[in-house]
């Protein structure tokens, strides 16, 4: 009679390097003996292996967040009171600017020289929008020097254009009354002549406003005020038809966002197109609208405005 005896050793886990991050393989190792008091025999090991999957989250790959227009309490449609203090000291620049054209034209009695030059500060004014408009629509990344923020926000502007609505005032002017205060405030206090100063306050004015300005051109002609609607149909500001035509494929004209009064000879004369052809036969540059519109240009609609409510 023989007696039999199996020993069994305790389960081990062999966990291999898996060739995929996100499987696991497990190998279950189980060692079993067996002996005889008869007939003595070299022990037996028996290894099973026990393939078993386990899921395990990966860590390699990163979670890309969607990408979406700004919430209307987004807070970078908010106002801060570094902005509010910029453009308080703009407004108090072009004030005195002001102050000084008038008393200076009370006091020479000359009035019709100040006019014109306010005049053509006005044309200039819608000139250079247009092509600052022009320059950091077609060229330049976020990763450009000093210019890269506002890249990216016009980029994202053509996305979303209906955003600007939503950005308080302060928020959209803060940038432009921060130039304006350094640049115009050296002259107001070197020059005196009412001419100049006329043509100062008018440009300077325009263009510190030309955010405003282009910010009405995207709105709601009932929600705008009387004064500014009048204004548009006028064409002493931009009109909302006007600029619509610049965020249509191919999105290469209307540039123009102070009174929009330059559009029409800019485009017609295919001024910016020949810049286009100089700087890429100088530079070997190619401007954005001269390739097919990507995503980041395509419009989307504004949700909260497209819902209809039904009654």
């Amino acid at each position: 009679m023989s007696i039999l005896k199996q020993h069994r050793c305790p389960s081990r886990s062999l966990t291999h390097i898996p060739t995929s991050p996100r499987l696991h393989l497990v190998a279950r190792l189980t060692c079993s003996a067996t002996t005889t008091t008869t007939k003595p025999k070299s022990s037996q090991n028996q290894l099973v292996i026990e393939p078993r999957l386990e899921t395990k989250p990966d860590s390699i790959t990163p979670i890309i967040p969607s990408v979406g227009p700004p919430l209307s309490n987004d807070p970078s449609l908010q106002s801060t009171w570094s902005h509010r203090a910029w453009v308080a000291s703009g407004c108090t620049t072009l004030f005195f600017s002001l102050a000084k054209t008038v008393t200076g034209a009370a006091d020479t009695h000359m009035w019709f020289e100040p006019i014109v030059g306010g005049y053509v500060g006005y044309v200039l004014a819608d000139l250079l929008s247009g092509v600052y408009h022009w320059g950091i629509d077609n060229y330049g990344d976020a990763t450009t020097p000093i210019f890269g923020s506002q890249i990216e926000g016009f980029q994202g502007h053509h996305k979303w254009p209906w955003t600007i609505t939503r950005r308080q005032f302060a928020n959209n002017l803060h940038a432009l009354a921060r130039s304006i205060t350094l640049t115009v405030l050296p002259i107001e206090i070197l020059c005196n002549d009412p001419v100049i100063q006329g043509f100062v306050i008018v440009c300077a004015g325009c263009i510190m406003f030309s955010q405003q300005f282009h910010a009405w051109s995207h709105g709601t002609k009932s929600k705008l005020p009387p004064l500014v609607v009048a204004l548009q149909d006028a064409g002493v500001l931009v009109s909302r038809s006007q600029h619509s035509a610049h965020h249509r494929p191919p999105y290469n004209s209307n540039y123009c966002i102070v009174s929009g009064v330059c559009n029409e000879f800019l485009d017609k004369n295919k001024v910016f197109e020949a810049l286009e052809m100089i700087i890429f036969f100088k530079l070997g540059v190619r401007p954005r609208s001269w390739s097919e519109p990507g995503a980041e240009w395509i419009e989307e609609m504004d949700e909260a405005q497209s819902q209809v409510t039904v009654h």
